[in-house]
């Protein structure tokens, strides 16, 4: 266990844990944008609320949750670490034009776009996921069709009047149909999405988000030295395309989808 920890602590172990804790984040980016994709159901929301709801219920969920917080704290505060190691490394800026063959703007800004995404991490739990955790939010009522899953009937219910009657997350049949009953998130992400400032928040954020994607899942195969000839194109693929490219645009389609419907 001291070895560990004394590996940890190096250089080549904290490099190490950003890639390890790096490709952990990128994985947790696939569930959440599959998840989220309910968004665009025209259902009323129920396939998003529902999908909030186990999120938040189910046990093996939760605890992974909690391993999440954890990650990305480590990974922002091991990223921090090294960037001020690399400037500290270099304390002097030569003068005239710096020679920067070999990488890319992403590569030597990564700092930057680390802190970026922090402070979009921060403002984004804060809005929804404390919000639904902590804040006072309206809950819906859904009366569901068993047979098609065709949404008949939908009802807000206040926060007022839901913290009154103590509701819990619910599905109950009656009459041949189902009644759902769950927080409201999807009013809150339809609201806040119809925020011109809120949208532009976020869309910028992924265009940093891609960026950091487009060096840093590279980079992690690199440092495990797992980025071998007969795969570097493969991992290059993936990390342009599906993750510098496709999973933050649709992150990016929410919020504009919510702001020109």
């Amino acid at each position: 266990m001291t070895n560990l920890f004394e590996f940890l602590n190096s250089s080549v172990g904290k490099k190490w844990l950003m890639a390890l804790t790096g490709l952990f984040l990128s994985l947790f980016l696939i569930v959440h944008v599959s998840g989220n994709l309910a968004l665009f159901k025209d259902d009323g929301g129920l396939a998003f609320n529902q999908y909030t709801v186990f999120m938040t219920t189910f046990p093996p969920i939760k605890i992974i949750s909690y391993l999440l917080y954890a990650t990305i704290i480590i990974h922002a505060i091991n990223g921090f670490y090294l960037v001020a190691k690399n400037m500290k490394a270099r304390p002097v800026k030569y003068e005239g034009k710096k020679n920067n063959t070999g990488t890319t703007w992403a590569s030597r800004n990564m700092g930057i776009l680390g802190t970026i995404l922090l402070i979009f991490i921060a403002t984004h739990l804060i809005h929804f996921w404390y919000e639904y955790k902590f804040g006072e939010m309206d809950w819906k009522t859904y009366v569901v069709e068993a047979t098609t899953d065709n949404v008949l009937k939908e009802e807000v219910i206040t926060a007022a009047d839901a913290k009154a009657q103590n509701l819990k997350p619910a599905t109950m049949d009656y009459m041949g149909n189902k009644i759902i009953i769950c927080k409201n998130l999807y009013g809150v992400v339809e609201t806040a999405f119809k925020d011109p400032l809120v949208v532009a928040f976020y869309v910028i954020s992924m265009l940093g988000l891609s960026y950091h994607l487009l060096h840093g899942f590279q980079s992690a195969f690199q440092t495990l030295s797992l980025r071998g000839k007969n795969y570097e194109g493969l991992i290059k693929g993936i990390g342009t395309f599906v993750f510098a490219i496709i999973i933050p645009a649709l992150f990016a389609a929410m919020p504009i989808y919510f702001l020109t419907r």
